[in-house]
């Protein structure tokens, strides 16, 4: 750490309680009066070093030559910071540090200490040393740190925008351009001690070179918010990455915000945070969120999630919330199911908060229709989805796979209302659901989870899904499916029936190719006769048993029917009705 000595005197002063005495011999002819503290000096080594003492000097002696009061409180720094001012005009021995030089600046300025009243006064000297600390990582981060203490004073003196620009600088050049010595690691003979470093230093106080791009976090990291906050623009401003923006205030937030950290999972790192009120975390939560880059990918969407949650439970204000949503609703696609499980904080009787996700989905579904995303090409191959070229799935398709897990997990919740549900399942676009596995799957598990619910609402959220878009397996489990309204189950039936026809006529059409000896001199490959006829052979039975479930579904349908009436029950069977004259007509 940096250093610069000032005088050469013993020392000339010592302390009884809350009052300094000069142990030169000479009578007090003047007191100052710091806060509580009371410093019993000479007139003369005072007035001639400091202008303002000079002034206050002269206004407040007395033609008897009594001693005089004057008062300081005002002084940056307060009594620690005078003391050595003290000192420095009586010529004894005092050590300017990263630590002391911005209140010594700025008490200096405020005492008028300039060349004026001595040559080498204190405001050019400690002005000489700031430079020298700007020059270092370290000592700037000390030097700003104590700039809390002064933060007026040193505005106005310009030693926290200087202290800023120079720390931004050196976090985004290069770091093998700072000359420091290579790691530890890197050399020869290196004990084990050596290797263990903090903060960039080793055991033996070397510097060590940074490594990382990560390096200088932890130090920023203990800057006051607002300073941390002026950092982190310069920094920006310099053309530093956004990742690198984002993981600095994602560190800054797991250090002052404690309650994030009740998140942390087994192979996160823990960070210490210092004992915050949750006012002061509510406070500090509010600002990090308007330092967060804005730009798509950037921040990772699990700590945004963790980030909303914590909001939430710190109860930030509305439009904060607001823009943590519009920020994960514009790169749904990279969350998690496990974190999109948001527990409900407010009044509403569902376990979870439904309704933040249906905001953060339709904020997805907007900017996706505004960047013109489009679904890739694909098909649906015998029940099974089939990507042109093995592209990867594009962002609605993932959102929409990770709706319906959502759907899924909320469904069993006997709070969560019908209309909720089917809100949340409408808001994915049809494009983005190539199968209606997932879709299906979350509607079965809402009608296991609410058995009251009526038949015309049974039939109204089966319209989420497309018969026409389930695979062989959905569409074999819901066929019997007894949740399911017979006019879906019928609907199931058809559909795969035509599918099955569909292939039978495709096979047709290539067994026909095959007997035409016009083709068996072509250039493409064919299947041998005997395997395509096995194939449409089983094809013709899966069809035929089909026919035979859906004509026992039919019977099994008109016999309940049957013995409703004999129970009288009238209106029981009046629902039946309806359904039993669409499988009339499926058939």
């Amino acid at each position: 750490m940096a250093f610069m000595r000032l005088g050469s005197k013993s020392e000339a002063f010592h302390r009884e309680g809350q009052t300094w005495l000069c142990t030169t011999g000479l009578v007090s002819d003047v007191t100052i009066e710091v806060g509580d503290m009371k410093f019993h000096l000479h007139k003369f080594p005072l007035l001639s070093r400091s202008g303002l003492l000079e002034k206050l000097i002269e206004e407040s002696s007395r033609d008897d030559g009594s001693s005089c009061v004057l008062s300081l409180d005002d002084i940056p720094g307060g009594g620690k910071t005078f003391e050595l001012i003290t000192k420095f005009c009586y010529g004894v021995k005092i050590e300017l540090t990263a630590f002391n030089v911005v209140s010594l600046r700025c008490a200096a300025e405020y005492l008028e200490m300039t060349d004026n009243y001595g040559e080498g006064n204190l405001v050019g000297m400690t002005e000489t040393f700031l430079n020298e600390v700007f020059g270092n990582w370290t000592d700037s981060i000390k030097a700003l740190q104590t700039c809390e203490d002064v933060t007026d004073y040193a505005e106005d003196l310009h030693i926290i925008s200087r202290c800023v620009d120079s720390l931004a600088i050196k976090a985004c050049a290069d770091p093998s351009l700072f000359n420091w010595p290579k790691n530890a690691t890197s050399g020869q003979n290196t004990t084990e001690d050596e290797s263990h470093l903090w903060n960039g230093i080793s055991p033996s106080g070397k510097m060590l070179q940074p490594t990382g791009e990560d390096w200088w976090f932890d130090d920023a990291s203990c800057l006051n918010l607002s300073l941390f906050k002026r950092l982190i623009t310069a920094i920006e401003s310099r053309g530093m990455k956004l990742e690198n923006i984002a993981m600095a205030v994602m560190y800054y937030t797991k250090k002052h915000v404690p309650l994030m950290n009740r998140q942390v999972t087994m192979d996160e790192q823990v960070i210490e945070t210092p004992n915050t009120s949750e006012a002061e975390q509510q406070d500090a939560l509010e600002e990090i969120i308007g330092l967060l880059p804005t730009k798509k990918g950037v921040n990772p969407t699990k700590f945004l999630l963790r980030l909303l949650q914590t909001a939430m439970v710190l109860h930030t204000s509305q439009s904060s919330r607001e823009n943590l949503e519009r920020l994960i609703g514009n790169q749904l696609e990279q969350a998690a199911l496990v974190d999109l499980l948001i527990p409900n904080m407010g009044y509403s009787e569902t376990l979870y908060d439904v309704e933040c996700v249906l905001r953060m989905i339709e904020q997805f579904v907007s900017s996706t229709e505004q960047a013109g995303i489009v679904p890739s090409p694909c098909i649906i191959e015998e029940g099974h989805l089939v990507k042109d070229g093995g592209e990867m799935p594009t962002p609605p398709e993932l959102v929409a796979t990770l709706v319906d897990g959502y759907l899924a997990e909320v469904a069993p919740d006997v709070n969560l209302k019908l209309a909720k549900f089917e809100a949340i399942a409408a808001a994915i676009p049809d494009y983005a659901r190539p199968l209606d596995d997932g879709v299906y799957h979350a509607v079965d598990v809402f009608l296991k989870a609410h058995p009251w619910i009526t038949d015309s609402e049974r039939e109204h959220i089966c319209r989420l899904m497309n018969c026409q878009k389930l695979s062989l397996e959905a569409s074999a489990h819901a066929a019997q499916n007894e949740r399911l309204p017979l006019r879906v189950i019928v609907q199931v039936l058809f559909f795969e029936q035509l599918r099955l026809r569909t292939s039978i006529s495709s096979w047709f059409f290539v067994s026909e190719n095959l007997d035409n000896p016009e083709h068996q001199n072509g250039g493409l490959l064919k299947p041998r006769g005997e395997n395509v006829r096995e194939r449409v052979s089983e094809l013709e039975k899966e069809c035929m048993n089909m026919k035979q479930e859906l004509q026992k579904l039919v019977r099994s349908k008109r016999s309940w029917k049957n013995f409703t009436r004999k129970l009288n029950f009238k209106k029981k069977s009046e629902c039946c009705k309806p359904k039993d004259h669409e499988a009339k007509q499926a058939i």
